[in-house]
């Protein structure tokens, strides 16, 4: 049986076996107290048992099996309990090496640790099974984008080159693995447009990597990405209504079927976070502001709070920036559109404007994190595009995304939203490290 079964059980079972680790033990001199978890459930189970069933390898962290009668508890706060009859340790785990020098409070940090990183492990499969599931229902095809690519998409050069073993050295001096320089992804996007040229509405799901020496707490060197790519859209509203669309539907649906989860991370790490998730999915975007970025940049200017970076236009965006701006909308999520032409990538569309000339662009920054989700309507019109690479000195380069206007191209647009900073927004974690169970960051690659 396990945990979560076990404390949901309607009524007493005469004879169950739990398997476990132990999360606390309390011997005491009429009855022994132990709480054991499986990963099933956030709640531990309570085991009721003799003084005379300990042992020495019964301690916080051993590995457990527990056989006896599930009957009701007497307390309000678990609605069953265990009473033991036999426990075996299945695993000894060494308490002198695990905590043995932490205080009281840092083995309660530690047990908090162990929710929280379980609760974000169990949010995470919830959250893309709803995404899929989404995406699917209103006909998207999903795309296995590749890993390893030849492309760098965002055009920044913050990427990861693939080597070879030691073994391989001496051949790869002669010439490389692939034919040519080979990295990894820092998107799935340009694979997206190729694919949206034979199925529409697509969507990938995968890991990218950034080389940013970053030390901050939005930002790691892999990371997941949520993307799609829709063809046949001339408006960046289309766009910009399907990142809606994902957002508020998951976002609604989380916090209906998970609310104990989200609580937990709301009431020990966020105190007060929780105000600024509304529960019910029409009061995600009714006064969500739309701005562009020359009016982002003019409010900014305005603004009596003195920033690290002075806003100017044609510069980017800091987080400051975009927090300020969640706050000057009402702590709604904001979609700042119609970036400078030279601050974005080569594929997104060119907007014909002056004197301040900008791109169909947009981002969506949310309350706690900041730009949540970047997208563009791309640009699908040959001589813009070719006029473009040329001047960056990468037609040759890209000589095949220019040959796919030349086929039967169309209007396009599409997305991307790192999928552990939705983690942070939905459950209010100040830190993206705190919400990936391997984070790799600079100077940072355990295991």
């Amino acid at each position: 049986l396990r945990v979560r079964e076990a404390l949901r059980a309607p009524e007493p079972v005469e004879q169950v076996k739990v398997q476990g680790w132990v999360r606390s033990v309390r011997s005491q001199k009429e009855v022994l107290f132990l709480h054991i978890n499986d990963g099933s459930s956030l709640e531990s189970l309570q085991i009721i048992a003799d003084p005379s069933l300990e042992n020495r390898d019964l301690t916080f962290g051993s590995a457990v099996e527990v056989q006896g009668k599930l009957v009701k508890s007497p307390h309000k706060m678990q609605n069953m309990e265990l009473k033991a009859e036999t426990i075996r340790v299945v695993g000894p785990c060494d308490t002198l090496v695990c905590h043995c020098s932490r205080s009281p409070t840092d083995r309660t940090t530690l047990e908090m640790d162990f929710k929280m990183s379980k609760c974000a492990a169990k949010h995470a499969q919830t959250e893309v099974s709803l995404m899929f599931s989404l995406f699917q229902d209103n006909g998207y095809v999903h795309i296995h984008t590749p890993v390893i690519t030849s492309n760098d998409c965002e055009g920044a050069g913050e990427l990861f080159q693939i080597g070879v073993s030691n073994e391989a050295k001496e051949s790869a001096e002669k010439t490389h693995f692939f034919n040519v320089p080979a990295f990894l992804t820092v998107s799935g996007q340009l694979h997206l447009e190729v694919m949206a040229g034979a199925f529409t509405h697509v969507f990938t799901f995968g890991p990218t990597f950034r080389a940013e020496n970053s030390q901050s707490r939005r930002h790691l060197a892999e990371f997941y990405m949520v993307e799609a790519e829709l063809s046949f859209t001339e408006s960046l509203q289309d766009i910009m209504q399907v990142m809606e669309d994902l957002f508020k539907t998951v976002t609604s649906t989380v916090l209906s079927k998970c609310p104990h989860d989200v609580e937990l991370f709301h009431k020990y790490v966020a105190p007060g976070k929780q105000r600024s998730l509304p529960r019910k999915m029409g009061l995600f975007f009714p006064s969500s502001c739309s701005i562009s970025y020359s009016e982002a940049v003019e409010i900014l200017k305005q603004a009596s709070q003195a920033f690290t970076f002075k806003p100017e236009w044609g510069c980017d965006l800091q987080t400051e920036h975009e927090k300020y701006l969640v706050k000057h909308c009402g702590e709604v999520p904001v979609f700042v559109i119609n970036y400078p032409y030279d601050l974005k990538p080569f594929y997104m569309r060119d907007n014909e404007d002056g004197p301040q000339h900008t791109v169909a662009a947009v981002d969506l920054l949310v309350p706690g994190v900041g730009e949540l989700c970047g997208g563009s309507l791309r640009e699908e019109r040959l001589p813009f595009l070719e006029s473009r690479l040329q001047r960056l000195g990468l037609a040759d380069t890209y000589q095949w995304y220019l040959d796919l206007r030349k086929f039967g191209s169309v209007p396009h647009g599409g997305f991307g939203m790192g999928f552990e900073r939705y983690l942070q927004y939905i459950l209010g974690v100040d830190n993206i490290k705190d919400v990936i169970p391997f984070p790799r960051f600079s100077h940072s690659c355990l295991l």
